[in-house]
């Protein structure tokens, strides 16, 4: 199998403490010779910047997470722009709007989604996506960016709604990122979605420790089971494993700056 890229992961969670150097190996063992690591706050973004030191093929992203932008201050957010301004990081995210946990108010979430979205125009870096319950305030958001940008620079992580809503995301220039959830046997949606997502505008990803796909689903999720969700998105699309593996780890290098 050709080398495969996991474009969102959080391996610093408490699930891989002390164990990352072997979780990573053990990606690589499986053709996972790249990953992106999501810093959701500045305690794991420190923890993500610290991997992307650490090992080649790890790179690291930064934001505040939707569900806890109510602790985000004003020092905080200076910690942000000084790692987007230097490019020490090569994506936001995760931003957006998550209205299934009630920690962070729903104007709130927007307020800071819509910061994140000015600071990647600002300082061109690429955007992730995260939608919980909120697909209709997301795409009102990203459609104002649209129109006064034009086509997007980012991805819907874990992009799991339906053919309407995904054709509504491609509109705006955006990818779609596809998590384990494709080999549940109730995801229909999804699996009509895959054929369907444009050959440059697909990526794939494991959101570890979440997400665990068939044949390990409710086990901790891991970088190297990203195989699994390569194998059925090929499936899906009528073509060999190997290709998605090269199409998808093309997109994720284009999308984020760093091919090799």
């Amino acid at each position: 199998m050709d080398n495969l890229f996991d474009s969102h992961c959080h391996i610093y969670s408490d699930e891989f403490e002390g164990m990352q150097s072997e979780i990573i190996a053990r990606a690589k063992e499986n053709n996972v010779t790249q990953m992106l690591v999501i810093g959701c706050d500045r305690i794991t973004t420190e923890m993500a910047l610290e991997l992307q030191d650490k090992h080649v093929g790890v790179y690291a992203a930064a934001a505040w997470h939707p569900v806890d932008v109510i602790g985000c201050t004003e020092d905080d957010m200076e910690y942000l722009i000084n790692l987007w301004e230097t490019k020490k990081v090569v994506a936001i995210g995760e931003t957006g709007l998550d209205y299934h946990w009630d920690t962070s108010p729903k104007e709130l979430q927007k307020k800071f989604f819509r910061w994140h979205l000015d600071q990647a125009i600002k300082y061109q870096l690429p955007f992730i996506i995260h939608n919980r319950e909120a697909t209709e305030d997301v795409l009102i958001i990203l459609k104002e960016y649209y129109a006064k940008y034009g086509p997007l620079r980012g991805v819907m992580h874990s992009f799991s709604g339906s053919l309407e809503m995904a054709k509504e995301f491609l509109k705006l220039g955006l990818h779609l990122s596809v998590s384990g959830v494709v080999t549940f046997k109730n995801a229909k949606h999804i699996k009509e979605v895959v054929p369907m997502i444009p050959n440059d505008k697909i990526l794939i990803e494991t959101d570890a420790p979440y997400l665990t796909p068939t044949p390990y689903r409710g086990k901790r999720n891991e970088p190297a089971f990203i195989r699994f969700t390569a194998e059925e998105v090929a499936k899906l699309r009528g073509i060999t494993v190997e290709e998605i593996a090269e199409l998808t780890t093309k997109n994720a290098c284009l999308l984020f700056g760093v091919c090799r």
